[in-house]
């Protein structure tokens, strides 16, 4: 075995550690990266996860002391992080930017769907049996959301006489869209809970990258001239976009949970 295989294998290395703050229990996933030079602590909104990078010759037992030392600052930032917001009934979400109120229908026929009620108010109305809202919450979601994208994506690939290879929906954490060398274009379903432009402007973003695979003046003046709204999508993503993660996210997060009285 090579120095450097025998420097960065750690085959009985722990993936996570806890550390107690004011008797709620944080669970820290470990990353040992070969570039870092000292560890460091990082807060992911979108997944809630707590990850602290590791230098190649740190040690479980530092990265702890580490973490135990900044505690403090971990409870902090995920006490600031958007309260979840679980597919459940009464929980309000917004379905293209409109609150919805998730109501269940237990003896009514049908999947989802959508109505008003006699005030006025936005209804997301589930059927079937309790244990299958969450997932059919999530369903109908990714179904308005390819609905929607492909739409938009497809009006501004006609606009600009480009081809989609494929477009996909997934739950991704880290960015809102991507697109391909080969012309596919993957989005995020959460992207049907913001309001309508902001869809508009990722879509025309993508379509934008089957011209220039690039972030260049070019491909910005492209993009204004197939969504001239898009600065107002970009300040409501920067403002809200965040928030769009906590929707189906349940009360009892992986990151936390509380430690149960001593006797």
């Amino acid at each position: 075995m090579t120095l450097r295989a025998m420097l960065y294998r750690r085959p009985s290395e722990p993936h996570a550690i806890e550390v107690v703050v004011d008797r709620s229990i944080y669970l820290i996933r470990l990353r040992r990266h070969r570039q870092a030079r000292r560890y460091t602590l990082r807060v992911q909104a979108a997944t809630r996860d707590v990850v602290l990078t590791m230098p190649p010759r740190g040690t479980v037992k530092e990265a702890r002391d580490f973490a135990e030392r900044h505690s403090g600052w971990i409870a902090a930032r995920m006490g600031r992080l958007p309260k979840p917001a679980p597919f459940a009934p009464g929980t309000v979400l917004p379905l293209r930017g409109t609150p919805h109120r998730i109501v269940h229908r237990r003896g009514v026929r049908g999947t989802v769907w959508t109505e008003t009620d006699g005030h006025g108010d936005k209804l997301l109305c589930v059927a079937g049996e309790p244990e299958h809202l969450e997932r059919r919450v999530t369903d109908f979601l990714r179904r308005e959301a390819k609905r929607d994208v492909e739409v938009a994506a497809r009006h501004y690939a006609e606009q600009i006489g480009v081809k989609i290879k494929r477009i996909a929906i997934r739950d991704q954490t880290s960015r809102w869209g991507s697109c391909s060398t080969t012309g596919a274009l993957s989005f995020s379903w959460r992207l049907v809970l913001a309001p309508r432009y902001v869809l508009d402007y990722l879509a025309a973003h993508e379509v934008a990258h089957l011209v220039e695979m690039n972030h260049s003046s070019r491909f910005w003046r492209l993009l204004l001239r197939l969504c001239p709204d898009m600065r107002r999508a970009k300040v409501w993503l920067d403002v809200h976009g965040a928030d769009l993660h906590r929707y189906g996210a349940r009360k009892d997060e992986p990151a936390t949970r509380r430690r149960p009285p001593e006797a």
